[in-house]
Order: C-alpha cells, then structure tokens, then sequence
C-alpha cells in the first residue's frame, strides 16, 4: 500500500464500485442464479416427502444440505428451519425442537453453486392448515405478489413498499422493529447485493428498477392462533418488459405434509 501511494497511486475503497458493477447482471450469471434455485426447488420436494411429527428441525436441515451437496452445490451457506411457536418472532436459527401435528414450518434456503447464491423461503404444514394459518398464508402470498406485480424497469423499490402493510398492521412499534419482515434484497455472487427493499428507507430513497437486476423478495404474517407463521420468498430477474420468477416450487397455497388428505401424505 505505502509502495503504491509512494509511486504517486492514489488508493481508494474498491467495494462501492463493485458492489455497482455486480448489481447488473449477464445472461450467464442469470442462468447460473437459475441452476442454483433450481437445486432448491428439487430440495423442497424432498422436504415435503419427509416432513411428519417427530422429525427434528435440525433433521429436515440435515436431509437439505445432504440433497444440496448430492445435486453438486459448491456449499450452504445457510438452511434455517423454523417450526410452531419458533416462527413468531421471526427466528434465523435452526433448532433441535421436534415438529409437531398441526404447526407451520417455514425453511430458508442459502444455497451455492458456482459462486451464485439462492435466498428462497418456502412454508409447509404438519397435517392440514387451519382457517388462521390459511388467512396468515394468503395474506403473506398477496403482499408478495402485489409487490412483484409493479416491478419493471423504470419502476422503483418505493413502488413495491408502497404494497406492503405498515409495521403496525403486522402488530409492531414501528419499522425499525419490523426490519426484515417484509424485505428484498439483491443476489448474485454475493448474499446481499443492491437493489434493497424496505418500508424502513425505500419511501424516501427511492431506486430505480433496470434490466439484469436479480433479487429476493420477501414477506411474513403470524397465524393468529399462534401455531406458527408464514414465510414466503421469490428470487426475481428484471427484464427489459418487466420481471421473471426463477424460484419454481409451488407457492399457491401451503404445502401440507404427513397426513391423509394432505398434499403430501
């Protein structure tokens, strides 16, 4: 560095240029985004065979990592697997609880394949959802889709908050408190790259929208009968007419699992 500056270079930070230059992405980063979800998309098939009472938190995580490295993942940089009472206040920790019949269960996903991440929430069921946790999911699923709904290039983050509740209607003090909840953030090489999507600062910094952009979505409500919350995220790509969902697996309603008459049984 002194052998540099004493040569007559000036040093800067490199990091806000490449965080710049990282947010647009190449047709061949896209593609590598997409392999990476896809991985996840096979994953939460298994989880859904293999969800049932007396299956541990940290088992489901295991047969995940355990499917990720089977299918070629580089690593896993996280799986979080929240179930019941665990899911409300919003846990990133994974557990030794045992899951139990009639709670919500909600995994996150950090998966890695060629340097490329994935951030890709998904809810299921042990055994058939009740009518709370079913309006706590629609109500997830709609804030989510209403705020992918106005995404286009020229569009910006302020639009896509402007979808979403108030931290006081999800039952908080303000939106310091409900940080994350109702969240994006962009993905690539790294985790967490531009753009990011909050109530807390997207209202008053706005910013725009443009082609190659990548990013995860999204969105939480607790059941109000207190048997867990839901938890859904899409990773998004921005085209040059509006947007595309890479992340696959079914997010229509919950998954069930474990029971006759569930969706998985």
């Amino acid at each position: 560095y002194k052998a540099l500056e004493k040569a007559g270079i000036t040093i800067g930070d490199g990091q806000a240029p490449m965080v710049e230059a990282r947010m647009i992405k190449t047709p061949d980063e896209i593609e590598l985004l997409k392999c990476s979800a896809a991985m996840v998309d096979a994953v939460y098939w298994q989880v859904a065979k293999h969800l049932h009472p007396g299956v541990t938190e940290n088992e489901m995580e295991g047969l995940i990592q355990g499917e990720l490295f089977r299918m070629g993942a580089e690593s896993v940089e996280f799986v979080n697997c929240i179930s019941g009472m665990r899911g409300n206040p919003h846990s990133h920790t994974t557990s030794n609880r045992m899951i139990r019949p009639g709670e919500l269960v909600y995994f996150d996903v950090g998966n890695v394949y060629n340097g490329y991440h994935t951030c890709y929430y998904r809810t299921f069921s042990c055994g058939r959802p009740t009518k709370a946790q079913e309006e706590a999911y629609a109500k997830a699923l709609k804030w989510i889709r209403d705020g992918i709904s106005v995404i286009k290039p020229g569009a910006t983050t302020a639009d896509v908050v402007a979808m979403w509740p108030t931290a006081q209607e999800l039952g908080f003090k303000d939106e310091k408190e409900a940080f994350l909840l109702q969240f994006a953030h962009g993905i690539g090489l790294g985790l967490w790259e531009k753009p990011a999507i909050s109530p807390l600062f997207s209202k008053d910094h706005p910013f725009e929208f443009k082609p190659g952009m990548t990013f995860a979505i999204e969105t939480w409500c607790a059941s109000a009968d207190g048997s867990g919350s839901a938890r859904i995220e899409e990773e998004i790509v921005v085209t040059e007419t509006g947007h595309e969902v890479i992340t696959k697996f079914p997010s229509d309603e919950i998954t069930s699992c474990g029971f006759p008459g569930c969706l998985f049984p």
